[in-house]
């Protein structure tokens, strides 16, 4: 063995290796940056802790010659954590103060063989790359991908549509009243709108006095496309008027993964929704025939929280499998349907098929169906004006035109105002009020609850109420 020599700092030097005391080595900062964080818990840690008690350490650490770091920030925590006093190291010739940029290079090149994870790995390439060709890439690479290489179609000449002329500021102003007076309730269907115009007529041509808004296919055309060029010219609001036969989907993407948890935190505990249904005697179900209903269903079915299915004519199979399925797992024995369809002959037998189908498929006795809206009663109460004629085509068709004629109704001729409170007077009429309102007291409680735990997690957090961070 080579004579031991002492060294500055107590160093003793054993050929290239010199045994250092362990409280003179410092940690790189630069490490817990591109690496995960060396903590003592950590199993790894751990283990290495359990052999450097029992055989030393094997592979002596490297660091500069101010004493940082390069390889072995894991033996340097478990050789504390075994009470080991003085270290074995070797001694690269660079001084991370004095050569920052060299030294993080070299940092990264000595743990080029440790196994990393996707983001060490990225971090410590971002070490080794140079900045100036590294964003002429990003600039070639955007420009390569903005290409489009399929063929274009031709899109003809320009276009535009008329504008609105003050003949048909009458329609418009009437329009206008409708959207404003239904707010509450957007986005609205052109339907919706069109029978609201029926309830107070306005001319479709202010010039013409025999263009009066009726109830047929040319004033409904007229309205559609006024309320397109309404909200192609700022007249009325793009979000006012939708279409929920034509679903869009939209990713919950974020900007970065900072953003992400911010928006996480600042929804910590404010998603919670106590099942109010959960004390009823029955299981309810709401069964509405169509999407352009669906907005003035929800709200009411949100405040029992009561289940919601628009079945978009007769209910597809999964439909009518979720609301047994839901049914079941509630534990109880009846199942009340809240049905809410058009008024016409398709209206009628889409009702009873649902609740027929639920018996007949899915082995559901205790059914108890219940027409909310449209009915006959309700036609004449609302003095509803009536939609297209009955289709012939039906089963149903020769008894309805035989009890209420060939006029049929649809369910946005009523009022949503209207339509909210007869799907509420039906859901109060089958409801334990008793046992609801004690769902809603202890929901308070909850939320009061809910509350302590948020402001508790964010404090341990070092965030504040609002999602912020604090250092």
């Amino acid at each position: 063995m080579t004579n031991t020599i002492t060294t500055v700092a107590g160093a003793v030097e054993l050929g290239r290796v010199r045994i250092l005391p362990l409280s003179t080595i410092r940690p790189s900062p630069e490490n817990a940056k591109l690496y995960r964080p060396i903590l003592p818990e950590d199993p790894a840690t751990q283990a290495l802790t359990d052999s450097i008690r029992k055989n030393g350490i094997k592979e002596p650490l490297v660091i500069t010659e101010d004493m940082y770091i390069l390889s072995g920030h894991r033996r340097h925590v478990a050789a504390g954590l075994a009470g080991l006093t003085v270290v074995p190291c070797r001694i690269e010739p660079i001084w991370r103060d004095g050569d920052p940029d060299g030294f993080t290079e070299l940092l990264a090149t000595y743990n080029v063989q440790r196994v990393k994870t996707i983001e060490e790995q990225v971090r410590e390439e971002i070490v080794f790359a140079d900045p100036e060709v590294a964003y002429q890439s990003l600039i070639e690479h955007r420009a390569e991908k903005a290409k489009v290489r399929v063929a274009a179609l031709a899109m003809g000449g320009w276009r535009r549509r008329a504008e609105i002329t003050e003949a048909k500021r009458p329609l418009l102003n009437a329009v206008i009243r409708i959207i404003n007076a239904r707010r509450e309730f957007w986005p609205l269907s052109d339907r919706q709108i069109h029978y609201a115009l029926l309830n107070d007529p306005p001319l479709i041509h202010g010039s013409k006095p025999g263009s009066r808004y009726r109830n047929d296919v040319a004033s409904y055309k007229a309205a559609v496309e006024l309320l397109t060029r309404a909200r192609l010219d700022g007249s009325i609001p793009m979000g006012c008027i939708a279409d929920p036969t034509r679903p869009v989907t939209i990713w919950g993407v974020h900007s970065d993964a900072g953003a992400y948890v911010r928006k996480t935190l600042d929804g910590l505990f404010r998603g919670y929704w106590r099942n109010l249904m959960q004390s009823q005697p029955c299981h309810i179900e709401i069964i509405g025939e169509k999407l352009t209903v669906q907005s003035i269903l929800r709200p009411v079915a949100m405040k029992y929280r009561i289940p919601l299915t628009i079945g978009r004519g007769y209910a597809s199979l999964p439909a009518r499998a979720g609301v047994a399925e839901r049914f079941r797992k509630s534990g109880k024995d009846r199942l009340v349907l809240l049905l809410v369809s058009d008024f016409d002959p398709d209206g009628e037998q889409i009702a009873e098929s649902f609740a027929r189908s639920l018996r007949d498929d899915f082995d559901i006795y205790d059914i108890h169906p219940v027409r909310v809206a449209l009915t006959a009663q309700q036609v004449e109460r609302y003095d509803l004006p009536p939609g297209l004629k009955a289709k012939s085509g039906s089963s149903r068709f020769k008894g309805f035109v035989d009890r209420h004629g060939d006029d049929v109704w649809e369910l946005e001729a009523l009022e949503p105002a209207a339509l909210q409170q007869e799907l509420t007077n039906a859901i109060d009429a089958v409801l334990d009020r008793q046992a609801f309102n004690a769902e809603l007291e202890a929901e308070k409680h909850d939320a009061a609850e809910l509350a302590v735990y948020r402001v508790r997690v964010l404090a341990a957090l070092g965030q504040d109420g609002e999602g912020t961070r604090h250092a």
